[in-house]
């Protein structure tokens, strides 16, 4: 957390270096129609030795016998060469067809990068396609800041509202842990209104549905619902108990219980890097973190306090499994997020509690409030406190970052930006993995993961963070997974 100005740019956050720019592949690309060398006509002329006397002639003129066939030899060659280059054709045809239908499945979605292709119609119907079952695994989501639970419908091949039509615990309990919780999580299902969502219908349940049976073949459309859609609390998240002033626009030493999710990620006792509690079990950080030690054994979490000293005094979490994403670009810092899985589960308290991860539909836009927190340098190479520091930051558009005075086009879909253009506020070495919070409806929510930057806290040279909301079904399908 910084809020001093340096003049050099430097790229300050651990285990990361930004000394390249983006690839770029202009490679040129081969034509898919291979050179067909032309067939030479040959023309063979036989002089008769006899006269055909079964045909009628004029006489003194020769029978031209050997030359006819010459010119249907000369016929064959061409019919075949012909009947080549149509084959070539249709295989080359049916190739293509097969790449674009099947292959990148343009008319379906694919199991699997370059798996079996199915249609969109067989996603979300309660049959198991797909040999890993992906087909079936991502047919739930929460909505907005009210939790409304929506359903993939393949027969409409969109997102629907749930109806809280004979609706319970037992079957919120199934849809939490198909979405990536735990059952034990598990908090409560309400009523919420659907709003403008309710135009296009609702998915209730079916008469005679049971608890046993896959949740997604029991749902069927109806234009109206007799209650409301299901609101799902899957975990209780996002709840402080200690709000932060917001008068603070530079730095500040954060009190217990304020940011409860936060926690440090150690290696022998050493601070490194930051991260959020999402659940009893994971913690979500930064996937650059990793790089150089990225064994499980390396690492232990600490938690609950917001003095290092304090918790160190504790044994902290051992950690059973890092996953960063397999795409992650250490040289653009594309795709920085990582998952750690603990051994045991954390026991929330009022100083031990989940964020919220962003919701769909979440309005998580440019010019939003946002809070910062972390136990890095107070400056650009200077030290670190042992208290945990806290910042608030505006978040800023991709256009405004990636323009040519700020970042100059640095920023992709899978970063947010944020900070103050004017300097003077800022997360610094230490900082990375840990959280970028919003506030909407009463609860925060996690929009990013500290990242990297230019320096600490320099003019025109804002934060950037992982864009959360862009990995969510990537998060989920690791919880799914573990």
């Amino acid at each position: 957390m910084n809020k001093n100005q340096v003049n050099a740019p430097t790229y300050d956050n651990m285990g990361f270096q930004h000394e390249e720019g983006r690839p770029h592949s202009n490679a040129p690309q081969q034509g898919i129609y291979p050179f067909l060398p032309q067939e030479t006509r040959s023309y063979v002329a036989v002089s008769p030795k006899t006269i055909n006397t079964h045909h009628t002639a004029t006489p003194g003129t020769p029978h031209k016998i050997g030359q006819r066939k010459g010119i249907k030899k000369w016929q064959w060659k061409y019919i075949l060469c012909a009947s080549l280059c149509v084959l070539l054709i249709l295989a080359m045809a049916s190739l293509l067809l097969w790449y674009f239908l099947y292959y990148q499945c343009l008319l379906g979605k694919s199991c699997r990068s370059g798996g079996k292709c199915l249609s969109s119609s067989q996603w979300c119907d309660g049959v198991k396609d797909c040999s890993h079952g992906e087909d079936e695994s991502q047919c739930f989501r929460l909505h907005g800041t009210n939790f409304m639970l929506e359903t993939y419908s393949s027969d409409s091949q969109t997102w629907m509202p749930v109806c809280a039509e004979n609706w319970d615990n037992n079957y919120g309990r199934t849809v939490c842990e198909h979405i990536g919780y735990k059952r034990q999580d598990y908090v409560s299902y309400t009523q919420t209104s659907a709003g403008s969502l309710a135009s296009r219908g609702y998915m209730k349940l079916k008469a005679g549905s049971y608890h046993g049976s896959r949740i997604q073949s029991q749902l069927t459309y109806s234009q109206s619902c007799s209650a409301r859609a299901v609101k799902l609390h899957c975990i209780e998240c996002g709840v402080s108990s200690a709000a932060p002033s917001a008068r603070i626009v530079g730095g500040t030493a954060a009190v217990n219980g304020a940011w409860p999710w936060q926690v440090s990620l150690q290696i022998q006792h050493q601070h490194t890097c930051g991260g959020s509690i999402i659940s009893p079990y994971w913690i979500l950080s930064a996937a650059h973190c990793f790089e150089k030690y990225s064994h499980p054994g390396h690492w232990r979490v600490y938690y609950g306090d917001v003095s290092l000293l304090q918790m160190g005094l504790g044994s902290g979490k051992t950690v059973s499994k890092i996953i960063s994403h397999d795409k992650f670009d250490k040289h653009t810092n594309d795709n920085d997020i990582a998952l750690v899985k603990l051994d045991t589960p954390l026991t929330f308290t009022r100083t031990v509690k989940p964020v919220c991860l962003p919701n769909i539909g979440l309005d998580l836009s440019a010019g939003h409030h946002a809070w910062i927190t972390g136990w890095g340098a107070l400056r650009l190479s200077g030290p670190s406190p042992d208290r945990l520091h806290q910042a608030q930051v505006t978040v800023y558009s991709r256009e405004t970052c990636n323009s040519p005075q700020v970042l100059n086009g640095e920023i992709s879909e899978t970063m947010i930006c944020a900070g103050k253009m004017q300097g003077g506020v800022d997360s610094c070495q230490g900082d990375s993995g840990g959280p970028l919070v919003v506030k909407e409806g009463d609860v925060w929510w996690l929009a990013g993961d500290t990242s990297w930057g230019i320096g600490c806290a320099l003019r025109n040279k804002p934060g950037v963070y992982g864009n959360v909301t862009y990995f969510i079904h990537w998060v989920y399908e690791q919880m799914q997974n573990e």
